[in-house]
């Protein structure tokens, strides 16, 4: 469980959700392919903890982090194992990211699954992983926003809607608001450990700023995709979101620090699952 990360896995589910009510919005969504859909996610994500827990810990990054210990850095279990079981469940996402494209009938997509395999292992893994360089949230965006959400949509519905494409980017920064949590926390000692993530390049307080813009500006996002899937009355219920978005950001911009933005941090991925479930069903509901 500990490698796992089970708090960053509502990054992997919410997408789905959101797709999912984005298909629904046009009459295409399909359960069975969703769970398909959710499954790749989920293997995808579990997959990526692995292999960031793994690159950081035998380049010496984690040895001392402020958040809970990794498998590696604390030797709990051996970095080749960690390796294996990364590589395990990008397996796992494979064969059924396969499963899925067969009953879609959408090929091509298995090169965007492979895409989505090399970059999770090049965020902190390789001779130059673009994670260390602040280039981690534009890929969370990316695969965990847009890719996972309009992809979502694509293999239920043969179509990309608008509403799905600003639903991706509602989730996208939500994630990246995941992970901008996590940097702020670590910002200390991946300065030490030459690893220089957005948050480092920002600066704690323009970091904190940042992540409570990404979180302002995924609402509003939400709400535009609600309206666009023709969903008007149910994406205004969407609003009751600002509540949470609103005490976290005052959190974060008060200055929480270690064991309070390990809270944030875990909060934030509840609150990107909230906006799945939320915006999947104003979607489905218009």
């Amino acid at each position: 469980m500990t490698g796992a990360r089970v708090r960053t896995l509502p990054a992997a589910v919410a997408p789905v959700l959101a797709g999912t009510g984005a298909a629904a919005a046009i009459g295409g969504a399909h359960v069975g392919r969703a769970l398909l859909a959710a499954g790749v996610a989920l293997a995808l994500q579990v997959g990526v903890n692995f292999a960031n827990d793994y690159s950081d810990g035998v380049r010496g990054t984690d040895d001392h982090r402020v958040g809970p210990q990794r498998l590696t850095a604390s030797g709990a279990v051996s970095p080749g194992a960690v390796k294996r079981a990364a590589f395990g469940f990008f397996g796992v996402a494979a064969v059924l990211g396969l499963a899925l494209c067969v009953w879609a009938g959408t090929w091509w997509l298995l090169a965007v699954g492979a895409l989505c395999v090399a970059a999770a292992w090049f965020y902190t893994g390789g001779t130059n992983p673009y994670g260390y360089r602040g280039l981690g949230e534009v890929a969370v965006f990316v695969f965990f926003g847009l890719v996972a959400t309009i992809g979502t949509t694509f293999t239920q519905a043969l179509q990309v809607t608008t509403a799905s494409v600003l639903a991706g980017c509602s989730i996208g920064l939500l994630a990246c608001a995941l992970l901008m949590a996590n940097n702020i926390r670590d910002i200390a000692t991946d300065v030490d450990a030459g690893k220089r993530t957005l948050a480092v390049r920002l600066g704690d307080r323009r970091a904190r700023i940042g992540y409570v813009a990404m979180l302002m500006l995924a609402l509003l996002l939400a709400i535009a995709s609600g309206l666009a899937g023709d969903a008007g009355a149910a994406a205004a219920g969407l609003a009751v979101l600002a509540a949470p978005v609103g005490l976290l950001s005052g959190r974060v911009l008060r200055g929480a620090t270690g064991p309070d933005l390990i809270t944030v941090l875990k909060q934030t991925g509840m609150l990107e699952l909230a906006f799945g479930v939320a915006l999947g069903l104003a979607l489905w509901l218009g």
